[in-house]
């Protein structure tokens, strides 16, 4: 909002060009998120606090979860949106399909997580939700989200796969990128939630996804990058690198809360929001597969919990001593501590990776 009222004064106050460049807003975005969580946090623990938004702890988790976490606020995606909206609204062009396409996925998924949220504060247990209303509801909201996207950007080979490490190898989905793109928001989504489960575990690794898609989205957007690194050049997307900014600046700012020990928790309203944001920058970026490399802690974290399903149903085993994989960590004897900045690490190593097949073409 602010970005399009400065435009009308270009003419007349010539400094104010600066603000044509997305380098600035995306400065600008960052920084606008960061302060606004860093200032809304505080308030927003005591009065969770006061109102017994608790966050209630699994039961069959860690011993050691019951005693240090038990009494911590959670729903606490509430101050990340609020960093992300607000910066969003302010910065970026508000005219851009792919900007309002990530506010409506961050918007809807945040909802439903607040919903989950709420169920489980009101019934004091972790169940919220049902698994089976929690996937049909995203499946829902993605399919118009993505349809709705598919209609209206202005781009041909919206359809197409595009694999790293190979210039030429590109795979026309067709109609079947609707159900694509589904999986892609739909599994983002639940595998960055099934990561929050340790203080910071998943903040830092969202931080370092959308760091790595606000360089992408910008240099996707810019012709002349696009043809130097031979990736497909899509018109409009280097203004997706300010929505990025505004993820890493709100989840920045919560991580000096979420920080062991946590004195808040984001709850399904931040993880589910995050993550399905980070799929559907993967989609418009035409980068889904980076994104999985990327995000490969997210991914290890959801294929963790689904083989130790199947397992089980299987031959009445369990793989891991428990799933998510950083709580089989966790059993093992691993301090919190160690499991989150080891899981960090690999998420450094990763997001590395994930840049370099920009490049290995």
């Amino acid at each position: 909002m602010i970005y399009q009222f400065l435009l009308s004064f270009v003419d007349t106050l010539g400094f104010l060009n600066v603000f044509k460049y997305i380098t600035f807003r995306t400065g600008l975005s960052f920084f606008t998120s960061l302060v606004i969580v860093l200032l809304i946090g505080g308030p927003f623990i005591r009065f969770f606090s006061n109102q017994k938004i608790l966050n209630p702890i699994r039961d069959d988790g860690p011993e050691e979860h019951i005693i240090k976490k038990i009494g911590t606020p959670t729903m606490g995606g509430l101050i990340i949106l609020c960093g992300l909206l607000v910066s969003v609204f302010c910065w970026a062009d508000l005219s851009n399909i792919n900007i309002l396409f990530c506010i409506y996925i961050a918007i809807s998924f945040g909802l439903l997580g607040a919903l989950d949220d709420y169920k489980k504060i009101k019934h004091s247990n972790s169940l919220g939700i049902s698994l089976k209303f929690k996937i049909i509801a995203q499946i829902i909201i993605s399919i118009l989200g993505v349809s709705y996207f598919v209609y209206l950007v202005d781009y041909q080979e919206i359809t197409n796969l595009y694999f790293p490490f190979f210039k030429n190898l590109i795979i026309n989905l067709g109609w079947f990128f609707i159900p694509f793109s589904v999986f892609v928001i739909v599994g983002s989504s639940n595998a960055v939630n099934l990561t929050d489960g340790l203080d910071g575990l998943a903040t830092v690794p969202v931080i370092l996804v959308a760091g790595c898609f606000a360089f992408i989205s910008y240099v996707t957007g810019n012709i002349v990058f696009s043809n130097y690194l031979q990736i497909p050049y899509i018109e409009g997307t280097g203004e997706i690198s300010i929505f990025c900014s505004a993820i890493i600046g709100s989840s920045l700012g919560f991580l000096w809360f979420n920080a062991p020990p946590a004195k808040i928790f984001m709850g399904d309203t931040g993880s589910l929001s995050l993550g399905g944001s980070l799929g559907a920058i993967g989609i418009i970026t035409k980068h889904e597969i980076v994104l999985a490399i990327t995000g490969g802690l997210f991914v290890l974290e959801a294929f963790s919990v689904i083989v130790q399903v199947i397992s089980y149903k299987l031959t009445g085993k369990r793989i891991f001593r428990m799933a998510p994989i950083h709580h089989h960590f966790e059993k093992k004897g691993w301090p919190e501590s160690t499991v989150v900045i080891r899981f960090w690490i690999i998420s450094i190593i990763l997001a590395m990776i994930g840049l370099a097949t920009l490049k290995l073409r």
